[in-house]
C-alpha cells in the first residue's frame, strides 16, 4: 500500500536522525535550556527577522494549540476560528476542555476574513446582554488551512489590522507552515508572519522532524510565564535538546524550505493528473494537500493500491477525498499514481466544476 493519507506517515529526515545519533551521548541541561535549543532559537529568530521574539519548543500540534490558546484567554473568553479550523473539528474538544469555547465562523475555503472578525466582535459588544455570553478573546487561523488554501500578505495584513483594532491576539497554527510558505500562491514570508501575528508556531512533526513544533511569541504582552503554561499542560520535555537538535537541522541551511518544496512539487504533479483526466478539485490548493472529487468506483479502484483520506460526500455517486504528500514522498510513487489516474476507465466526475467548487 502506498500511503497518501497524511504528511506524517514517515519518521524523520535522515539528517535529523544522524544528528540525533551523533549527539546521543552528550550530557546537557534539561527542559529546553541546552545549547542546541538556544542555537535553534537563534536560527528561527533570524529566519523570522524577529530578534526579540521568544521561541519555545513543544512536541505536538494539539498540545501546542492548547497551551498557546489557554495561556492567552481569560476564563470568560473564547477563540474565534473558521468552522473548519483544526481546533474546531480535529482536536477532540481540547480547547473546550480547558474551559474555553471555540467561536466558529462560516468558511468554505478554510480562511476567515477581516470583516468576519469585525462582525463577531461588534455583535458581541453591541449586545446589551454581552456579559452573559462568551467574549471573543483571540483569533485562530492556520497557514495553510485545513483545506490546503493559503493567506495572501494582503489578507493577513487586513486580518492583523482588525485584530489589533479590536485587541484580539492573532494566533497562527503552522503545523504545515513549510508547505504554505513555498506554495506558488503564497506571497507570505516568515518575517511577514512574525510582523502580523502575535503568536504562531512552525510545525516540525509534519515537515521533516520526528516530532516537535516551535512556538514564536512576537507580542511582548504574551511572553510572561509561558514556560509555566508549557509545564502545566504537560509540554515541557525533560530531554528538550531532542527538539532543539531537530530545529537546528531544519533551519541551519534551509532544509525546512527545501523539503517543503519537494512535497508541494509532488502534490502539483498529482493535482495536474486529476485535472487532465477531467476530475474537479474541491479546493484550489497549491500546497501538499489535494482534494479531488471522484466517483465512488474510482475510489474503490485507487484504494486497491493507495491509501488516502475521505473528506466529504458530494452526492450518492461521488465524494471528496484528500491526497497528501510529504517531505519524504517518493517521486516514483507519485509517477505510479499518475499512470493509474491516466488509465482509469471511469467517466469524469460530473456536477461540480473547479470554478463552482470554489464559490
Amino acid at each position: 500500500m502506498i500511503r497518501f493519507e497524511n504528511d506524517y506517515a514517515e519518521g524523520a529526515h535522515k539528517r535529523i536522525l544522524n544528528r540525533l545519533v551523533e549527539t546521543n551521548e552528550e550530557q546537557t541541561p534539561g527542559y529546553g535550556v541546552d545549547e542546541h535549543c538556544e542555537k535553534a532559537r537563534a536560527y528561527i529568530r533570524k529566519a523570522c527577522d524577529a530578534e526579540n521574539a521568544d521561541v519555545h519548543f513543544l512536541v505536538g500540534g494539539t498540545q501546542t494549540n492548547t497551551t498557546i490558546i489557554s495561556s492567552i484567554l481569560r476564563p470568560h473568553q473564547g477563540a474565534v476560528a473558521a468552522m473548519t479550523g483544526h481546533i474546531a473539528g480535529h482536536e477532540t474538544g481540547a480547547i473546550e476542555a480547558t474551559g474555553h469555547k471555540v467561536l466558529t465562523l462560516p468558511s468554505d475555503d478554510g480562511k476567515i476574513r477581516a470583516e468576519q472578525v469585525k462582525e463577531i466582535y461588534d455583535a458581541h459588544w453591541n449586545d446589551v446582554t454581552h456579559e452573559h455570553m462568551v467574549q471573543p478573546g483571540l483569533v485562530y487561523i492556520s497557514h495553510p488551512t485545513e483545506n490546503g488554501t493559503t493567506y495572501s500578505k494582503s489578507e493577513l495584513e487586513e486580518l492583523s489590522k482588525v485584530c489589533r483594532e479590536c485587541d484580539l491576539p492573532l494566533v497562527m497554527d503552522g503545523a504545515r507552515m513549510g508547505y504554505g510558505l513555498v506554495s506558488k500562491d503564497s506571497d507570505l514570508s516568515l518575517a511577514d508572519i512574525a510582523r502580523l501575528c502575535d503568536v504562531f508556531y512552525i510545525g516540525g512533526t509534519k515537515v521533516g522532524a520526528l516530532f516537535g513544533e516551535a512556538v514564536v511569541i512576537a507580542n511582548d504582552k504574551l511572553k510572561k510565564d509561558f514556560r509555566y503554561f508549557i509545564k502545566q499542560k504537560g509540554g515541557m520535555l525533560a530531554k528538550g535538546r531532542l527538539l532543539g537538535i531537530q530545529f537546528v537541522t531544519l533551519f541551519e541551511d534551509g532544509l525546512y524550505f527545501e523539503i517543503s518544496n519537494h512535497a508541494v512539487e509532488m502534490a502539483m504533479m498529482i493535482r495536474e493528473a486529476f485535472i487532465e483526466k477531467g476530475y474537479s478539485l474541491r479546493y484550489d490548493s497549491k500546497t501538499n494537500q489535494q482534494f479531488p472529487i471522484l466517483p465512488n468506483d474510482v475510489l474503490v479502484k485507487l484504494g486497491e493500491k493507495y491509501s488516502f483520506s475521505f473528506w466529504e460526500k458530494v452526492d450518492e455517486a461521488q465524494s471528496v477525498v484528500r491526497f497528501c504528500t510529504s517531505w519524504a514522498t517518493k517521486k516514483e510513487n507519485v509517477e505510479m499514481l499518475i499512470d493509474d489516474i491516466k488509465n482509469l476507465k471511469n467517466q469524469c466526475a460530473t456536477g461540480v466544476s473547479l470554478k463552482s467548487a470554489l464559490l
